[in-house]
């Protein structure tokens, strides 16, 4: 959610720090502020708005001599999106400043306690409480007051910090909210995500739950809460800058659209040796393997949909039962684990904060946990018991893209796997599923060459009120997928269904003219659909017919057809979600709306 960017060295500090933040955006924020050690204070820039009115304010940051200073960018959850309740926030003196993404729980019950010290509060913000808490255990020594204020906070939390008597010193914690510190010859950052400093170095230490960090021009210090100095590990990130660029493409949802079938290359590749696939990385004795009694797969939003269509895959294909859940829903539900359990998690940034928590209900009833994820180092590749990245490089666009799609060939390469390991499938099919797996990314590439009549197609229904989307099966996954995808960029209200619930209530909300999504790529689901889409379309609805080459008779029954390449049963989600991309990237722009960061979304959603 919140951006959060920290630098010391020997430049201006507060160019560096907007240049940092701008590339956060894609998280999300409705305000902004800066925080620049000066020599006789430290000085706090805010605006509410996109970051451009802080650079206005600022003249780029140059208005702001100083070289430390952190900077954010804010998504209001305490208080409205105002000035007033924008970060930096300072003690009364200003001689602390604290930037914070997460959540203070037990914030109202501290600040009742700083009030009865005397203590006032200007915002609405559970952030302001953390720099009057720090101000009241403050006695010189800073690591001593972050620990005893982290012992007094509930909740989760990234800071940021400024002691104006720590002079050229940026101090952060964490619990819960990701959080980086990069290391370079000309000084040192902070961030909340990697592209902020990507421009700057690829070799960053990944702070860990409860650790605390002094950043100077030339060094970094790590401490447990114990205030007990410990060693880190330097990771290099095999990401480059103009990866995190839009690379000459008006939206980076387009551009990232367009990197799928390299990004499914990358995942799928680099498991596939000699024509076997190889999964080291799961952890697994194939003997466990074959006594995996259940699978639990869990995600957010998009992850959440790739588990709905894995399921399809892995029971099909290795014939273990695989159970679905919302991360926000799992662990307050008391899941019962049997024995010999594998649990799935599934997120891009590995920072899903409702996810991480379904993780640790997991562990906590004796699950091997999988972490499916797309940033290495992250909380959930940390804390699963095992990692399998998906080497989709950074993804910007709130709307997930190319992160969907190499999540899908990570599940297809774990159901193949496992049906051989575990003798459901034959070595002939194994053998063929592996070699059409590896044509997937060649058919997205053709796909993609049909984006000029999904364009014109998409501008005829840019002005919908409601659009449906239906499917079978695996593609009632994608359905799901397409029709959040829609809302998320266009605004406009749509729902996915299971075409053959459409009789038990849907079908009434069907009028003269709405458009009806229809995904049928399954051969022994195709006629069943067919009758479906003659149901809504004899209601008055207009049809898009989504399928394979050769199912020519979609087009007697749907006013608008559009065909992806045959492929194994089990990939076509692969194929059919790229048009449906494609369509709620063109109805977008056709509305003239911001494709990147949507309202009210943020990329990574790091609170509950």
């Amino acid at each position: 959610m919140c951006g959060i960017v920290g630098y010391t060295g020997c430049n201006q500090a507060a160019p560096i720090l907007l240049e940092g933040l701008s590339k956060l955006e894609y998280r999300g924020y409705d305000s902004a502020g800066l925080a620049i050690e000066s020599e006789d204070k430290i000085k706090v820039v805010r605006a509410k708005g996109r970051l451009h009115v802080l650079e206005e304010m600022t003249d780029n940051g140059r208005a702001m001599k100083g070289t430390c200073g952190i900077g954010h960018t804010r998504w209001a959850t305490h208080g409205v999106p105002s000035v007033v309740n924008a970060h930096p926030h300072c003690n009364a003196k200003k001689t602390i400043a604290v930037v914070h993404n997460g959540i203070i729980e037990n914030y109202q019950s501290i600040k009742a306690h700083l009030q009865k010290k005397g203590y006032q509060f200007e915002s609405e913000t559970d952030t302001e409480v953390i720099a009057h808490l720090l101000d009241s255990y403050y006695q010189g020594d800073p690591i001593e007051a972050i620990a005893k204020t982290m012992v007094r906070m509930t909740g989760s939390y990234a800071l940021g910090i400024l002691f104006f008597d720590q002079p050229g010193k940026v101090f952060a914690v964490r619990k819960d909210s990701p959080m980086i510190v990069g290391s370079t010859p000309e000084g040192n950052f902070l961030a909340s995500d990697v592209p902020a400093i990507l421009k700057y170095t690829k070799n960053v230490y990944f702070v860990d739950n409860m650790e605390i960090v002094s950043i100077g021009a030339d060094s970094i210090h790590f401490y447990n809460l114990d205030q007990e100095e410990i060693e880190k590990e330097i990771t290099t990130i095999n990401w480059d800058a103009e990866a995190a660029e839009k690379g000459g493409y008006e939206h980076f949802m387009m551009k990232e659209i367009y990197e799928q079938p390299k990004a499914v290359q990358d995942t799928i590749s680099p498991r596939i040796k000699d024509g076997e696939i190889v999964l080291e990385e799961l952890g697994m004795t194939e003997d466990e393997i074959r006594k995996i009694r259940h699978i639990y797969m869990i995600g957010c939003g998009s992850a959440y949909h790739v588990c709905v269509s894995a399921k399809y895959v892995i029971e099909a294909l290795a014939r273990i039962p695989v159970e679905v859940d919302l991360a926000s829903e799992f662990r307050y539900r008391d899941p019962i684990l049997e024995e010999d359990s594998l649990v799935i998690i599934i997120s891009q940034s590995g920072e899903t904060a409702d996810s991480i928590a379904a993780l640790k209900e997991a562990k906590s009833k004796g699950a091997h946990v999988l972490g499916i994820v797309n940033v290495v180092g992250s909380s959930i590749a940390r804390e699963a018991d095992s990692v399998l990245y998906t080497w989709a490089g950074p993804e910007i666009s709130v709307a997930t893209t190319k992160a969907y799609s190499t999540q899908l060939a990570a599940c297809y390469l774990i159901g193949i796997y496992f049906g051989k390991i575990r003798q459901t499938i034959t070595d002939e099919t194994y053998q063929e599923l592996v070699e059409e797996l590896m044509k997937l990314p060649d058919k997205i590439q053709r796909v993609l060459g049909d984006k000029e009549r999904i364009q014109w197609f998409a501008n005829k229904f840019a002005a919908s009120k409601d659009i449906f989307f239906i499917g079978r099966g695996l593609d009632y996954g994608t359905s799901l997928e397409g029709s959040l995808k829609l809302k998320e960029i266009s605004y406009i209200h749509s729902e996915a269904y299971a075409a053959g619930e459409l009789k038990h209530g849907t079908i009434s909300l069907i009028e003269k003219g709405i458009l009806v999504v229809s995904v049928a790529t399954q051969p022994e689901l195709y006629e069943k659909m067919i009758s479906n889409m003659v149901e809504v379309k004899s209601r008055g609805a207009y049809l898009m017919g989504l399928t394979c080459y050769g199912n020519y008779s979609m087009e007697d029954t749907a006013n608008f057809t559009i065909y992806v390449p045959k492929t194994a049963k089990y990939f076509t989600n692969s194929l059919a979600v790229i048009p449906l991309q494609l369509l709620a990237y063109y109805v977008a722009t056709a509305r003239g709306l911001d494709v990147d960061k949507p309202r009210n979304l943020a990329k990574s959603v790091t609170v509950e």
